[in-house]
């Protein structure tokens, strides 16, 4: 059983705390916030959990992950911290300045402790299911990927580039495992807030696959969408739906007809399988998915967008 403090109990806090105390694995030893309120709502949840305003409290001989999930701004200075001691993940983004991801991933090398981030839809059954359709080649050549994300809480540390962009980045990366050759980026402010709040995006990868993104924190309806229009087929990515998230638009002979399939995949919480990803991790000693530079190259990305 390893030992997690949670630093962070606002938004999206407690959902990473309540994944890491439903597994086999982890047991949440420390829940840190400044909020008092925030860690009265802890203390219900999580009655055997040591309570504190201040993360430098946390004993570090006494745990072996921290999870940071603090507005992005703390991000690098509370890993930095804890980094040289224990294996840290981050929620999205891990910074917002590339020479500070570098040295982070240096720190973690250096003293042999993983270091994670939380990009959430890279444990999703149905980015995995598409995957697998892309290894296969089973419908042709990829030549086109859409991606709408809309709606979601107005930020004040960053912008919504930094905030949503991140998923579609960490999604490319993870299965085009590559840089794009060409970025361009709109961003627009269309409410009273000082930081972009609309984003629209192309990036162009190698053999001219074209990827257009919009991004909006500014919606009626929530919209988590991703189109990829392969040679002989179209499929659909909707983390909205409960069931069916993959959609299948099979092109008939002619082309212009389609017959749909909607496939079964796994249906799991990306949280629950990103704890399951961890403690394998720790166990194993490595860290797979996270090679290769993948915080450093969806950082770079995104500071070219931003």
């Amino acid at each position: 059983m390893y030992n997690v403090a949670i630093i962070g109990y606002g938004y999206w806090g407690p959902k990473l705390a309540r994944n890491f105390q439903n597994s086999n694995y982890f047991n949440v030893r420390y829940i840190v916030d400044k909020s008092k309120k925030n860690l009265s709502n802890a203390k219900t949840n999580f009655p055997s959990a040591k309570l504190c305003r201040n993360y430098k409290l946390i004993k570090k001989n006494s745990v072996d992950l921290i999870v940071v999930a603090v507005p992005t701004k703390y991000h690098f200075v509370i890993t930095k911290y804890f980094l040289k001691n224990n294996h840290v993940l981050v929620e999205k983004p891990l910074s917002m300045k590339l020479e500070e991801v570098r040295l982070l991933e240096q720190i973690s090398k250096k003293n042999k402790k993983l270091l994670f981030v939380d990009y959430p839809f890279l444990f999703s059954g149905s980015i995995n299911y598409v995957k697998k359709i892309m290894q296969s080649r089973k419908y042709g050549n990829l030549l086109e990927i859409e991606s709408f994300r809309e709606q979601a809480p107005i930020r004040r540390d960053s912008n919504v580039v930094w905030d949503l962009a991140v998923h579609d980045i960490s999604i490319l990366n993870y299965l085009l495992k590559q840089n794009p050759k060409q970025c361009k980026s709109l961003k627009i402010k269309t409410s009273n807030g000082s930081l972009a709040d609309t984003a629209y995006l192309n990036l162009v990868y190698k053999n001219k696959l074209n990827v257009f993104i919009k991004n909006s924190w500014i919606s009626p309806i929530k919209v988590r969408l991703m189109k990829f229009k392969f040679k002989k087929a179209i499929l659909y990515c909707d983390e909205n739906e409960g069931i069916h998230k993959i959609k299948i638009f099979i092109k008939n002979k002619s082309g212009s007809q389609y017959n749909m399939k909607m496939p079964e995949i796994n249906l799991s919480e990306p949280l629950s399988e990103l704890v399951n990803y961890i403690h394998k991790s720790i166990v194993n000693k490595n860290n797979k998915i996270f090679e290769n530079n993948l915080n450093l190259n969806i950082t770079k990305t995104l500071e070219k967008l931003a």
